[in-house]
């Protein structure tokens, strides 16, 4: 069965509580935070004081994807903040290996996310040390984007990369996620969708994630 990670920059932020209730009472496996900075991809979000309360409203896992740049500055505040995930982008990191290894010294799992235009190639050396590949199926920045469909190429040479080095690491999909592209996404060899507006403007979001999970 594939994780679900509903993400919150879809979510009612008035009422952010209730959307956390519904999450929690849901069958949703972990909370996706996305954290923009404005500089790294053409957007600003949320940070660390809003992570903070989604982490006291949930002991579902927290996965802070950052969308940043120097994310390395910012690693052992969001670990403080509740983040059990933490997954940077290889486009803002020169020294892939060296965040890697901090986000596990500091007890989070080590995520990786490629932009559409990121080879899987670029991996080959680091993948023993990922717990976690994002894949971004739309350009970052934004909620509400269609689905690239040239995702489900870079799925498959992902998942043959894994196979190949035996690692244990997870293949996340995120961007343009829906109930009729996921049974595609999940037969190519993805583990975790990210699903914002799909779950959030839902007539039934606790009803969408089931249906999710059942593919």
């Amino acid at each position: 069965m594939p994780i679900i990670a509903p993400s919150l920059l879809s979510a009612n932020f008035l009422a952010l509580q209730q959307d956390c209730d519904m999450l929690n009472n849901s069958e949703a496996d972990w909370f996706h935070l996305d954290v923009m900075d404005g500089r790294f991809v053409p957007n600003i979000s949320f940070g660390l004081p809003i992570i903070e309360q989604i982490r006291k409203a949930t002991s579902k896992v927290c996965d802070v994807h950052v969308m940043i740049l120097e994310p390395e500055k910012y690693a052992e505040a969001f670990k403080k903040a509740g983040a059990d995930v933490y997954t940077v982008h290889i486009e803002a990191c020169p020294h892939l290996h060296r965040n890697l290894q901090q986000a596990k010294q500091l007890g989070m799992k080590a995520g990786v996310a490629l932009n559409p235009h990121t080879p899987i190639q670029s991996l080959v050396d680091v993948i023993q040390d990922i717990d976690v590949v994002c894949l971004m199926s739309v350009n970052p920045g934004f909620g509400g984007q269609q689905f690239i469909p040239q995702t489900i190429q870079k799925i498959i040479e992902l998942k043959a990369l894994i196979t190949q080095k035996n690692t244990n690491t997870l293949i996340q999909i995120d961007g343009g996620v829906t109930l009729l592209n996921a049974p595609e996404i999940l037969a190519a060899g993805a583990d975790v969708l990210v699903a914002g507006n799909t779950v959030f403007k839902s007539e039934n979001p606790t009803q969408t994630i089931a249906a999710l999970k059942a593919l």
